[in-house]
């Protein structure tokens, strides 16, 4: 059973509020978030309700400020845990919309999408299998976007204001 754990405070302090299960609104349970704990599951935090805006994702562990999960803020207002994952991982990325243009499959991580795929953007991809982690700059950095099985036609279905990926990675339950 997964459990997260909220504190307003950094270093583990202040109120709190545990969650075990996906949360629309966390706002009723705390006003702002400087440090979490993860006991148990793999956890997406988002920074705006109904799992909007920026994302965090978030493995066993203890995180003392925002920027341990790099963080741009003290502000999660939604979260969805989801479910271990052992099988293999596939997925397709196109340099265009609508699964259009230039397409490679990977099976594994990526630290630097220019080298291996020879475009900056990926407009659309296929995730077929495994759980996948966008990255907005090389070598897992800056801002994450996590990505179940399915179609994303353009960038914006996974959250995204633009086609720039810079790295992924596939989301293991052992990160």
């Amino acid at each position: 059973m997964g459990k997260i754990i909220f504190y307003e405070g950094s270093n583990f302090q202040g109120r709190h509020w545990e969650c075990s299960s996906d949360c629309m609104d966390t706002f009723r349970h705390f006003n702002c978030c400087n440090s979490i704990r993860v006991s148990g599951g793999h956890w997406v935090a988002y920074e705006k309700p109904h799992y909007m805006g920026y994302q965090y994702i978030l493995g066993p562990g203890e995180y003392p400020d925002f920027h341990h999960w790099m963080g741009f803020n003290n502000c999660i207002r939604s979260c969805q845990m989801f479910p271990p994952y052992r099988g293999s991982y596939r997925m397709r990325v196109y340099n265009r919309p609508n699964m259009m243009g230039h397409m490679m499959e990977f099976t594994d991580d990526c630290p630097n999408v220019y080298d291996r795929f020879h475009y900056r953007d990926i407009y659309s991809c296929n995730i077929l299998e495994g759980y996948w982690i966008f990255y907005e700059h090389p070598n897992y950095r800056g801002r994450q976007y996590f990505l179940r099985p399915g179609e994303y036609r353009a960038y914006g279905d996974w959250g995204c204001h633009s086609p720039m990926v810079g790295s992924f990675r596939r989301m293991r339950t052992s990160m």
